[in-house]
């Protein structure tokens, strides 16, 4: 099986390089790791006493997996919960932050296990994904990046600035539509149909 820095690896090669989009909340950001983490974090990689754009295009392939895998695994014990789920939680929370787990959490709700939609992983949650993996070995995957992917759906819905990121230019799947889908068994990819129908409300 993958390692976690395998995994890490795997996103920070999905994130790709240097991008300052005005539309993306997440502002300067290389190999997925954004300028207000690098600042949270205090990495000034050009030691001129300041965390700006400059230190974000410093920021090497390597350091963003370190990165990742101490703050985006380690941190929220994303470990805790069961094999098959770390990808794509582990990619989801670069995404996303703590939304990763609560969209995870929603699901387990929604599956009849009493956790609390906190963004936190702890023992109770933790047991609910374990008991949830056990009942649905097969589908708690593809439920959870379904889960994923009706999230990015929401955040489109409600702000059209995001929608060039779930919609490509040609009219087709975006790229965060494409990231949840690669972690989904393809029989429940949304056919093209389905996508426009899905997304015929933006015009």
């Amino acid at each position: 099986m993958r390692t976690v820095r395998d995994i890490a690896e795997e996103i920070v090669a999905r994130e790709g390089g240097f991008v300052n989009d005005g539309d993306d909340p997440g502002g300067a950001t290389k190999h997925g790791v954004t300028i207000h983490t690098m600042r949270r974090l205090g990495l000034d990689l050009d030691g001129d006493g300041n965390v700006d754009v400059a230190d974000v295009r410093r920021l090497s392939r390597a350091g963003a997996v370190d990165i990742f895998i101490r703050h985006y695994f380690e941190r929220p014990r994303i470990d805790m919960l069961p094999k098959a789920l770390w990808p794509t939680v582990f990619d989801m929370y670069v995404n996303a932050g703590s939304n990763a787990v609560r969209i995870l959490q929603r699901l387990l709700r929604q599956m009849g296990h009493e956790v609390a939609v906190d963004g936190m992983i702890g023992p109770i949650t933790a047991m609910a994904a374990q008991q949830a993996e056990q009942a649905a070995p097969d589908h708690i995957v593809d439920a959870y990046g379904i889960a994923r992917r009706n999230y990015y759906f929401r955040l489109a819905d409600n702000r059209p600035a995001s929608r060039k990121y779930a919609r490509s230019r040609a009219g087709g799947k975006g790229g965060w539509i494409r990231r949840a889908e690669a972690f989904i068994d393809p029989r429940y990819h949304l056919s093209h149909e389905q996508f426009q129908e899905r997304i015929a409300s933006w015009g």
